[in-house]
């Protein structure tokens, strides 16, 4: 049987966007290597988690976008699922469960971490995998990540492969990780 999705955790809406991208541009920094510039890391926020992006992601069938809101109506947390085959080569080759979907984005406002909401958050997007028929998730986490790698393998994701991340002009190597539904 399928996890329940917490009640804590819902689909993002169209009115989350502009919340959504606000936390984006505040935690995708901390999940950043200390080599990766501020203005790198702005720079892949503005191009790839703005509000516009987000309105995308929404519209997207092989998106899936959640949030966890906190009690001030705002943004604790959120998760972004792409459906589907991995577009990165590298990960498609270290991963074996098929089909698949990529947790691409875990993220929690650090005011909440310790929380719950990253174990909220990580059961709603099993549920939603598991409710896409998928078989098996993945991510990629930077190698210098060790409190993500810590919390994914907790999760039940094991390090399958390596994968590249690029922000800037660095390309990161990445851990690609993976856990079956």
């Amino acid at each position: 049987m399928p996890p329940v999705i917490p009640a804590s955790v819902r689909r993002a809406a169209p009115d989350d966007v502009d919340a959504l991208a606000a936390l984006a541009a505040l935690t995708f920094p901390l999940a950043c290597p200390p080599s990766t510039s501020p203005a790198d890391q702005r720079a892949f926020a503005d191009a790839h988690l703005s509000a516009p992006r987000f309105a995308g992601y929404l519209e997207d069938p092989s998106r899936r976008v959640l949030v966890a809101p906190d009690e001030g109506g705002g943004l604790a947390g959120y998760t972004l699922l792409v459906l589907g085959e991995p577009y990165d080569e590298d990960a498609a080759a270290a991963i074996a469960l098929r089909p698949t979907v990529e947790l691409s984005k875990c993220y929690v406002h650090p005011a909440h971490h310790g929380g719950g909401v990253a174990r909220a958050l990580m059961a709603a997007s099993v549920a939603a995998g598991c409710a896409a028929g998928a078989a098996g998730m993945w991510l990629g986490v930077n190698r210098h990540n060790h409190r993500a790698q810590a919390f994914y393998a907790k999760s039940g994701f094991a390090v399958v492969g390596t994968k590249h991340f690029l922000v800037g002009d660095v390309l990161e190597d990445d851990f690609v990780m993976e856990r079956a539904l």
